[in-house]
């Protein structure tokens, strides 16, 4: 059985060897995501200035009053509805996905989905 310090040094290590071919530019930023038990955070990253563009996680109130727990997919659609909404308010339309060594499945996937849906190129 694998414990979970090492489940997370795998995930770090699948994390570093996406990070090595996946990086944001101006024109296509990264979007990011990191989840945990609770909560779900994605951002928007240009990596060439080292600077977030946009941001969104399931503790943003407007995600808070709609949602009791933002450990599930309900709260992941949510979030990836609210980042699409605010990259295409800031001008973002296309980016680059980094699952952040996670596999694309559950929440990953219906954070990537409703973004998709909501308006971003990915």
């Amino acid at each position: 059985m694998i414990n979970k310090e090492d489940r997370k040094k795998r995930r770090q290590l699948r994390h570093l060897r996406v990070r090595k071919k996946v990086a944001g530019t101006s024109d296509r930023p990264r979007l990011a995501v990191y989840r945990s038990l609770k909560h779900i955070y994605v951002q928007i990253i240009n990596d060439e200035t080292g600077t977030t563009m946009v941001s969104a996680s399931s503790l943003d109130p407007e995600i808070r009053q709609r949602i009791a727990h933002g450990g599930n997919k309900e709260a992941a659609q949510a979030v990836g509805e609210l980042i699409a909404k605010r990259a295409l308010a800031g001008g973002i339309k296309k980016v680059v996905f980094d699952r952040g060594g996670y596999l694309y499945h559950g929440r990953v996937a219906a954070l990537a989905e409703a973004a998709r849906s909501a308006g971003l190129e990915f």
